[in-house]
């Protein structure tokens, strides 16, 4: 009997692995796409970052990604069991910050006049002039911005998963556990890429400094030392673009009458429905977003106004 059982209790086992992994892979391929946004805007988070405190500063962002999985996996498991109709409204707060952090990069980068001094910002570039000031108190600001960013990302992934395997029937110990693999091997594979992407530059230099002249292998190490600040570069447009593609997508999905206006609008251009979907998303996302920062900026200079008039 107690043989029995336990080969049923491991039968049990093998199906729920079965499952799990089919769930794995539909969930994986529903966050594909979003994952690949994850990965620039991180990768955007550590440009600016003195070479020597790139890698400390992505295992920081990276040990805080872990917590909000820690957060979010439970979270999400509860919400959508209680409360599941919670769940769109806090998408939609995380879209408008998204499209709030892009749009304020985009003006601050085009049309600085318009927003505040940015004092953080010239701060960081007197202290990364100056060897003598300890960068840490600056990169704490920095690590904070990309784990908060982390975190709504990080919500959409995990809320998008759950929608996935609760569409094809999971149960509540096939969702937790499909979540926390998407968790897991989500943090460990951007931050690995991540920190990959960030020292291509030292690869290359080490490649040069040990290889012989018209060696094939400095060859490579010239070109990874040349196309280093190129990647950066790119990344750090697409972490931004990205920001408005999720945060656009997030605010779109969530209001009825403008999905099914941009559904519409995609329709009619037919072989490039999706590339539409994806502009128009960006769109809404740039204008909600510009309007958000003209929101914070008016408030701001009128209590800065209400505090000197108080003086």
């Amino acid at each position: 009997m107690a043989g029995g059982s336990l080969l049923l209790l491991l039968d049990d086992i093998s199906l729920l692995l079965d499952d799990v992994s089919v769930m794995t892979k539909v969930a994986a391929k529903k966050t594909a796409a979003l994952v690949g946004d994850d990965l620039a805007l991180n990768a955007n988070q550590v440009t600016g970052v003195k070479p020597n405190r790139e890698l400390p500063v992505i295992w920081a962002v990276a040990k805080g990604s872990f917590v909000n999985k820690l957060i979010l996996v439970p979270a999400a498991l509860l919400i959508s069991y209680f409360i599941p109709w919670l769940i769109t409204p806090l998408l939609m707060v995380g879209g408008l910050y998204l499209s709030y952090e892009g749009a304020e990069k985009v003006i601050h980068k085009f049309w600085p006049t318009l927003l505040p001094h940015d004092e953080e910002h010239e701060a960081r570039r007197a202290a990364n002039a100056d060897e003598s000031v300890d960068l840490v108190a600056f990169e704490k600001e920095k690590i904070k911005g990309a784990v908060r960013t982390d975190f709504i990302l990080s919500a959409e992934i995990l809320v998008i998963s759950l929608g996935a395997v609760t569409a094809i029937g999971a149960g509540i110990l096939e969702k937790a556990v499909v979540l926390s693999i998407v968790a897991i091997v989500v943090t460990i594979g951007i931050y690995g890429l991540v920190a990959g992407i960030v020292k291509i530059d030292d690869a290359g230099l080490h490649l040069i400094e040990n290889s012989d002249a018209g060696n094939g292998k400095r060859k490579l190490g010239e070109f990874m030392l040349a196309a280093a600040p190129k990647l950066m570069k790119f990344l750090s447009i697409a972490g931004t673009l990205a920001m408005f593609l999720v945060g656009g997508g997030i605010l779109v999905h969530g209001i009825s009458f403008l999905y099914q206006g941009v559904e519409d609008l995609a329709y009619l251009t037919g072989i490039f429905e999706s590339a539409t979907t994806m502009l128009l998303n960006a769109i809404v996302g740039f204008i909600v977003g510009a309007a958000v920062v003209a929101i914070f900026t008016i408030v701001g200079k009128m209590r800065g106004k209400n505090g000197s008039s108080a003086h």
